[in-house]
């Protein structure tokens, strides 16, 4: 496929010399919900004076990315206009390439005043793979793998924040647990927060990544809906919400902590050990690459799921050979082991 299907649609929003924040602009159409979460996503509605230039997030299985950029030498028809953010929404998690498209849309409309002039380049991406607006910038959607968003935050970043403590983060996500991210930055949040899901890459799924979540009610009821996740938050309070994660990650405080009804989840073996001290000791190597780590990891975690695999016995309807808590108890294991085991075994559908 030369166009991009996987856009949904565009918005626009403007903020005036009086402060007021107004929804101008959107193409084809955004739901009602949709519409109040951009509002409240948006930084142009918050007092603070710093903006965030770019953010994106998940809300209803689609994507949103919001460009905001001041208006500097406005045309007359932008001459009460201080700020604008423009929404993509799309089904892809690829945060580089709308971004790059956000900023040759906004480009154009600053230039020329006039919203409609943002659906040449929208609707040639679209249609042709592509668009060119000379000094504005081009895009060419064969540019961008969707793997290279994947790993555009490095992990090492992470565990050497958290460090050894990043292994009850890779258990979490491995045994496919709840994993709320708080951040009062929500630049840093964002990069913290994506970076995650290289811990279990043989998944290679970041569906599991909500970055950017408010605490009110439709967006919590989408979220809760999901059997594991990973949502950030840039309001400390999430903290008291134990019934939300599994795993609380404080990226400010350099902290994680276990929800009291989890505890028994996060008991620490000699495998959970080895992987830490494997994860630390290949962060601070120069040596190696973050896709190194990334992947050796991968290699460990494959071996990890293989052998346990090995342990499948036969079901009596002749069916997929399953795990059970009976065979693992025959091999002696102690406490804790068995029960990560069990719990992995789950997580990847062998029971």
């Amino acid at each position: 496929m030369t166009g991009l299907g996987d856009l949904i649609a565009a918005c626009l929003i403007e903020k005036d010399l009086d402060s007021d924040v107004l929804w101008t602009w959107s193409y084809p159409s955004i739901t009602p919900t949709f519409r109040q979460l951009i509002l409240r996503k948006c930084c142009l509605k918050t007092d603070k004076d710093e903006l965030v230039p770019f953010c994106f997030g998940q809300f209803d299985k689609q994507w949103f990315y919001i460009h905001t950029s001041e208006v500097k030498n406005p045309v007359d028809a932008l001459s009460k206009v201080t700020h604008v953010a423009l929404t993509l929404i799309a089904k892809d998690f690829c945060p580089e390439k709308y971004k790059n498209l956000c900023k040759i849309m906004i480009n154009k409309f600053i230039k020329s005043g006039d919203a409609s002039s943002m659906l040449e380049p929208y609707l040639s991406v679209i249609t042709k793979g592509s668009c060119s607006n000379g000094m504005d910038g081009s895009l060419a959607v064969k540019d961008f793998d969707p793997r290279m968003s994947y790993v555009a935050s490095p992990i090492s970043d992470v565990i050497n924040i958290f460090g050894v403590e990043t292994i009850l983060i890779y258990t979490a996500l491995l045994l496919k647990r709840k994993v709320v991210v708080y951040s009062p930055k929500l630049d840093t949040l964002l990069n913290i927060s994506r970076a995650l899901p290289l811990l279990v890459w043989h998944r290679q799924n970041w569906s599991i990544l909500h970055p950017y979540v408010h605490l009110q009610e439709e967006e919590l009821e989408r979220l809760t809906c999901c059997i594991t996740y990973i949502a950030g938050f840039t309001d400390a309070s999430i903290e008291s919400k134990t019934e939300l994660y599994d795993l609380f990650v404080n990226v400010a405080a350099g902290e994680i902590s276990v929800s009291p009804g989890a505890k028994e989840t996060f008991q620490m073996g000699k495998i959970h050990k080895d992987i830490a001290m494997f994860m630390v000791e290949a962060a601070k190597n120069e040596e190696y690459s973050d896709q190194r780590l990334v992947k050796e990891l991968s290699v460990k975690t494959k071996d990890l799921i293989n052998n346990l695999k090995k342990l499948a016995v036969p079901t009596e309807d002749g069916g997929k050979a399953k795990i059970t808590l009976e065979t693992l108890k025959q091999r002696k294991l102690n406490a804790v082991v068995e029960n990560f085991l069990f719990n992995l075994a789950t997580a990847e559908g062998l029971v």
